[in-house]
């Protein structure tokens, strides 16, 4: 059954938009202009927003659920370049595009999107040049994302990956007492957008759990000491110093 469409109240869909970096700061009259060129799309887990390659029909902003942006190699193997959230935006890098879409983007459970259509938001473009600025924010921060995922790929080993992907979610990487973290992903979801396999992805929290740095129970994951995991895998990141016993050493 194909991906089907809605029409959420324009209100909803303005809420929506003023809370995503693209359109962050825009005037409410702007918002509403947006508004009117954009229909809502629900999808069920493991539905595609699109293929690679295919047409692209505009930007997309996830209302609710989460959106895997990947790439399959002729082998079959799953690289996911990011996962957006609800008031992400994704498929900017397209709206030019000649060749369709550059990778795909599916649905990691239940989840809606917006669909800000390509060619009514091109002539609005073209007669408020101040969505430009927009549109270049949200993609500085796309090439910070493929930045960082080469990064991971190239010089990170799989507990490095694992460790940051978890001080990013944690509210503060300096605290000392227990924080706990819900995982929005399945564990094969996760372990595709760490660059690696549910196997190899279970053995490093295992390993993580043995040096007393986290628990997991369920779909939480608990960072014992979220202050030890930076200075482990963090060493750069300043933290507030207090005299005690010495660092755990790396495994």
């Amino acid at each position: 059954m194909a991906a089907t469409f809605c029409e959420p109240k324009q209100g909803a869909i303005v809420r929506t938009l003023r809370r995503c970096l693209l359109f962050s700061g825009s005037p409410t009259a702007l918002l509403e202009r947006v508004a009117a060129i954009t229909v809502a799309k629900n999808l069920r887990a493991g539905e595609y927003v699109f293929h690679e390659g295919s047409p692209v029909h505009g930007i997309y902003v996830v209302l609710r659920g989460a959106i895997k942006v990947h790439r399959v190699n002729p082998l079959g193997r799953e690289q996911v370049i990011h996962v957006f959230r609800p008031f992400e935006s994704f498929a900017e890098e397209s709206l030019v595009s000649l060749g369709g879409h550059p990778a795909c983007a599916s649905a990691t459970e239940t989840s809606a999107v917006l669909l800000v259509r390509k060619a009514e938001f091109l002539a609005l473009l073209r007669r408020q040049p101040e969505l430009a600025l927009g549109v270049l924010r949200s993609l500085n921060h796309h090439v910070q994302i493929l930045v960082n995922l080469l990064d991971d790929l190239t010089l990170k080993d799989v507990k490095t990956r694992l460790a940051n992907w978890l001080l990013e979610r944690c509210p503060d990487p300096a605290s000392r007492e227990p924080v706990c973290i819900r995982l929005p992903s399945t564990k094969r979801v996760l372990a595709a957008e760490l660059g690696t396999v549910s196997e190899t992805l279970s053995r490093t929290v295992a390993k993580l759990r043995d040096q007393k740095l986290l628990s997991v129970q369920g779909d939480t994951v608990t960072l014992l000491c979220p202050h030890r995991l930076t200075r482990l895998f963090r060493p750069a990141v300043p933290l507030e110093t207090e005299g005690g016993p010495g660092l755990w050493s790396h495994p």
